[in-house]
């Protein structure tokens, strides 16, 4: 049999293929120690192991096979699948507005390269209408790849040059910008995008997808048609993070862009808004306001672009047992702020104490956050509090540790003025620190408890 047939296969796997007389892209039923399974024999990639065989089940999803524990296989079909995204022309329809989707990476619409095991990004307007047809009813649609990291590489360098591309397309007139972008640093690109992109006259959108769009329970496609809707057709005019709602394909949720935050490594209901309420809901065809004070949409093209970051700001987490050499490591690297996440309503031991009065020394500046991400930094009730604001820590209230540290890299890329940075830090520039949590701002959903498990009974699908 011709090795083309057995793309990437090697080692073990490959003579149990060979041996049943089976192929990439065959049909098989595969009888195993664990059961039987039946499906498509896929490629692998090139550097994977050589002691398992991938099939596609015909539920659509992939699983690995170990050779050990294989008995007999048997083809049963053939046919060669093309995982090619069909590319077509865009349509340009008069009535609707003009959407620009800048990409970063992420893998919003994409394809399975077999050959590598790499997701290939669906990026021009022709292959991501040949992927989501529905985009066409809903907007133009213009694109721009910016740059292709994956999210945890994205960084201030990458903040700025997006700020920097959305201020260029907002003064040629578009009417809203999506922004496609892996979910593990999204929330940090919207709070940095917040920061640098002020007064907007249209909605700027980040999005992403939690599964690949090769899996049937992809959300994808409907992020991208919800996150296009939002940026053509939302009156709020404001950095934005859309993605799925509940876990169901109900409707998406606007998240604004420093009060959201990723809260699961695998849901696809992963962001949610932290101690207060989302936006609005987004479907293909409407926005449903849920807070009633946001930022219009206006019809000039006038927008403040504010680049700045200073690379030298620091996240410090507190642990039980924290000595000053954690603090010291950033004093003694040139650090020239720290963002702290505290305990409580915003503590650190004694231990940290030394390396606080040093670091107030060198004028480096301390702000405290709270690991508990609802609620605010309460330095004040405690002994332990009032010790560390004489030590030069500035409670934050209640923003964020993340858009904390997005906002001092901010802030002290134009200023080193203690007094200033501090002004700046606690003027909230869009709810990054706000007066009061609303009642229905802090929801924590427990299993097993009757009252959850009754609402459960009544929406899950």
């Amino acid at each position: 049999m011709n090795s083309d047939i057995f793309q990437g296969y090697k080692g073990k796997a490959l003579e149990i293929l060979k041996k049943y007389n089976t192929r990439v892209w065959g049909q098989a039923e595969i009888e195993t120690s664990r059961g039987t399974f039946k499906g498509t024999i896929l490629p692998r990639a090139e550097n994977d192991d050589d002691k398992h065989i991938v099939v596609k089940i015909i539920t659509g999803y992939n699983i690995g096979i170990d050779v050990d524990t294989i008995k007999k296989m048997k083809e049963t079909g053939y046919k060669k699948a093309k995982y090619a995204i069909p590319e077509q022309e865009f349509p340009t329809t008069p009535n609707l507005p003009n959407v620009k989707l800048f990409g970063t990476g992420g893998t919003i619409a994409s394809r399975l390269d077999y050959r590598t095991g790499a997701v290939i990004p669906a990026f021009s307007p022709g292959e991501l209408y040949g992927a989501v047809p529905e985009l066409a009813d809903i907007c133009n649609l213009t694109t721009e790849k910016v740059f292709a990291v994956f999210s945890e590489n994205m960084g201030p360098d990458q903040y700025i040059a997006l700020a920097k591309a959305i201020g260029k397309e907002i003064e040629n007139g578009i009417d809203g910008i999506v922004i496609g972008h892996g979910t593990d640093t999204l929330h940090h690109t919207a709070a940095a995008l917040t920061f640098m992109v002020q007064n907007s006259p249209v909605p700027i959108v980040l999005v992403g997808s939690q599964r690949s769009s090769d899996r049937p329970s992809s959300d994808a496609a409907l992020n991208l048609m919800h996150s296009m809707f939002a940026a053509g057709h939302s009156d709020i005019a404001e950095v934005m993070v859309c993605m799925f709602g509940p876990t169901s394909d109900d409707y998406g949720l606007l998240h604004k862009g420093t009060r959201v935050r990723k809260m699961h490594s695998s849901y696809r209901s992963t962001f949610r808004t932290i101690g207060d309420s989302p936006l609005a809901r987004v479907n293909r065809k409407q926005i449903i306001p849920i807070k009633q004070n946001y930022n219009h949409r206006r019809k000039d093209n006038k927008v403040d672009i504010l680049p700045y970051f200073n690379k030298k700001v620091g996240m410090l987490y507190f642990w039980p047992g924290m000595s000053s050499d954690a603090l010291d490591s950033f004093i003694d690297n040139g650090y020239e702020g720290v963002i702290i996440v505290g305990t409580g309503l915003g503590h650190v031991n004694k231990g940290l104490y030394p390396a606080l009065e040093r670091a107030k020394e060198k004028g480096i500046h301390i702000y405290m956050t709270l690991q508990t991400l609802w609620g605010y930094v309460h330095m004040f009730v405690y002994d332990t509090g009032r010790d560390l604001m004489a030590k030069g820590v500035i409670p934050l209230g209640n923003m964020l540790p993340e858009v904390a540290w997005v906002k001092l890299s901010w802030v002290l890329g134009q200023t080193k003025d203690p007094k200033k940075v501090k002004e700046m830090m606690l003027t909230p520039i869009n709810d990054e620190i706000t007066e009061r949590e609303p009642y229905n701002g802090y929801l924590v959903y427990q299993g097993g408890v009757p009252e959850v498990e009754e609402f459960i009974k009544k929406v899950r699908k």
